[in-house]
């Protein structure tokens, strides 16, 4: 997963000093928000999770995690940053007034990145609603709203919708990005001007703005629209039926043109393959990599996960190739204190 999602770099814990907002009110009284925005702030809530010492992703990701959650039905399910529960054993949720709340994971998406919870009862809130994400564009307005009522709510505005590519073999087509950055992003609500909810915090980010504009900090949110086409089967089954696909458990990094491996996860299939950090990969089954999203499409169009994938990289300037039977990553993290 990105670097600088482990403890409270992950988006959690309290906001910079002098940077507080003002303190949260039951909606419908005085309020500084829109009556929108403030009548959906009990909806989002804090979220706590503990993670098993000997899981693979504690050793990157931390194995005690905070970030919020949104409610979006009257049964107790809530949506999440996927990264915040990924191989949790335990599941806290911690409502506007400060109750805390048993949950259990009822699935996850690594394809989208989205995690869904669910309290062990009903939550007494009014669930947000799904808006539609396609309608934010290049300066449209929206809020950001973090569990902690309207001092965890920020006005921001789209800085840019495009593809983003994550080091972590992770691709969607058309992230939102938004400015200015909101410091506790992981599993924020980016909420529209009318209480629905558009997206969910994922990463912070330098380059806002888009490739070739000036460093501009900002976020990244997961489009809910990407959510909407598996959000059902998510909740009957845990995961998606379709195929799994293939992953390498590599961390690639573009850097002056070239797709430099930045590291490797532990016993995955490139571990195993002896890949190592600074390997520079140059081309998948003949075919020559344009960027890292070429590189995901065409590693996902060679087949299910399982599927053998021919590599040409280049390692201390010695061009070499190397065969890599790719792997399922949920099966990787779900069974990972074997």
């Amino acid at each position: 997963m990105a670097r600088g999602l482990n403890g409270s770099a992950n988006g959690t814990g309290h906001w910079p000093a002098g940077q507080e907002g003002v303190e949260a009110r039951v909606p419908g009284q005085s309020s500084n928000v829109p009556p929108a925005i403030a009548e959906v702030l009990p909806a989002v809530v804090g979220l706590k999770t503990t993670i098993p010492e000997n899981r693979r992703s504690a050793q990157t990701l931390g194995s005690e995690r905070e970030g919020h959650g949104i409610v979006i039905d009257d049964k107790g399910l809530i949506v999440t940053i996927g990264y915040l529960i990924m191989e949790a054993d335990t599941v806290t949720i911690t409502d506007i007034e400060g109750n805390e709340w048993p949950a259990h994971i009822v699935g996850s998406d690594y394809e989208s990145g989205f995690g869904l919870v669910r309290t062990d009862v009903p939550l007494p809130v009014k669930p947000m609603h799904f808006g539609d994400s396609d309608t934010l564009s290049l300066r449209s307005e929206a809020v950001v709203v973090g569990y902690g009522g309207e001092k965890a709510t920020l006005k921001v505005k789209v800085a840019s919708r495009r593809e983003f590519a994550g080091y972590w073999e992770y691709l969607l087509d058309s992230a939102i990005f938004t400015v200015p950055a909101y410091p506790l992003w992981g599993g924020s609500a980016l909420v529209g001007t009318d209480g629905a909810l558009l997206g969910i915090g994922s990463l912070l980010v330098q380059e806002a703005l888009g490739p070739g504009a000036p460093a501009f900090p900002g976020n990244m949110y997961v489009p809910i629209n990407r959510l909407k086409p598996i959000f059902a089967e998510l909740v009957s089954k845990g995961r998606l039926s379709t195929p799994p696909r293939p992953w390498l458990g590599i961390y690639t990094l573009e850097h002056v043109g070239q797709l430099v491996i930045g590291g490797i996860a532990d016993g995955g299939p490139a571990d195993r393959a002896g890949l190592q950090r600074g390997d520079v990969l140059h081309a998948l089954n003949d075919e020559v990599l344009d960027d890292l999203a070429d590189f995901y499409r065409k590693l996902w169009e060679s087949g299910p996960a399982g599927t053998t994938v021919r590599l040409r990289m280049e390692r201390d300037n010695d061009s070499f190739e190397v065969a890599v039977r790719s792997g399922d990553r949920g099966r990787y993290h779900k069974y990972g204190s074997d």
